[in-house]
């Protein structure tokens, strides 16, 4: 058969006999991953395992017949050492994603971006971590549709891989306050001033004992990263909007009670503009205006 194949073709033995390995190579290789498949990967009930070890079958069997086929048709890779190195660099390959999540949890469990009880932002999800495991770590959802800080109630699982390919904010890390900002807009008309020591008023008489363990944090947070605050007290401050004066509540905030406290705030405010009849809350209007009329002394045509 190989004469007559080199007498009517022009193919050598040689080449004929590289032929031939190359397809019983292949086929080989095909009826492998079929036969694991079928037999092993298939009785997977989850999805997920059933797709992810499917993957890793099919990167381990084209890895070894990209080996062989070289092995035939170059005669490379003669050393047991070279085989070895490449059964490794196959096998790195295959279970590359493991391999980073294993490397993402030991940089979890010694460098501590954060742990069991924190409320972090990874890629667009924020949530309180509630486990750490060997290949991912798991958080309950907060915000999303949900608003403010409640929690959606959806556990979010997250390759542990997740903490060298994205930035991670972390809210409680040694540290449970964060600033927090309320606008509160009022007229033009409106006594400005009268309404700025009004927020003064509530926002002091509902953050008045945050201070002192405030400023304990951040000092204990200082130990371990450039943190530093000239000033924790709220303030207020004002800006002139399109359709009135905006006053903004700048305040710290235990980063769980945010909404709560936000709540509080704005009762409280209500109840006291209520009161008083020369201020009032500002919203998106169309009015006339005639300088004549209304406008200053000074500012009128002549």
């Amino acid at each position: 058969m190989t004469e007559l194949i080199e007498k009517y073709f022009g193919v050598a033995p040689n080449l004929q006999t590289k032929l031939f390995s190359t397809f019983i190579i292949l086929f080989i290789g095909w009826l492998l991953q079929r036969l694991i498949i079928r037999l092993l990967i298939d009785k997977f009930d989850d999805i997920k395992i059933r797709y992810q070890w499917k993957k890793i079958i099919k990167y381990i069997v084209v890895t070894f017949t990209i080996i062989l086929l070289i092995r035939t048709w170059f005669g490379a890779f003669d050393s047991i050492g070279t085989y070895f190195g490449l059964l490794s660099a196959g096998l790195a390959i295959a279970f590359q994603d493991l391999l980073v999540n294993l490397a993402g949890w030991v940089f979890i469990l010694i460098r501590k971006p954060f742990s069991v009880g924190d409320r972090i932002e990874v890629n667009g999800v924020i949530g309180d971590v509630i486990d750490v495991r060997i290949f991912q770590f798991s958080v309950i959802e907060i915000g999303n549709w949900v608003d403010a800080d409640q929690s959606t109630g959806r556990i979010i699982h997250i390759p542990n891989g997740t903490v060298f390919k994205t930035h991670q904010a972390n809210y409680t890390a040694g540290f449970e306050y964060i600033w927090h900002e309320i606008p509160v807009l009022v007229t033009f008309e409106s006594d400005w001033k009268k309404a700025k020591k009004i927020l003064f008023e509530v926002i002091n008489k509902h953050a008045v004992n945050l201070d002192k363990e405030a400023e304990r944090q951040i000092k204990e947070a200082a130990k371990k990263f450039l943190i530093f605050y000239k000033t924790l007290t709220p303030t207020v401050y004002t800006t002139v909007k399109d359709s009135g004066i905006l006053l903004t509540i700048r305040f710290l905030s235990h980063v769980r009670k945010r909404r709560a406290t936000e709540e509080l705030i704005w009762e409280d405010i209500l109840e006291k503009f209520a009161q008083h009849q020369d201020v009032d809350f500002a919203y998106p209007t169309t009015r006339y205006y005639n300088n004549i009329t209304e406008g200053k002394e000074g500012t009128k045509p002549k």
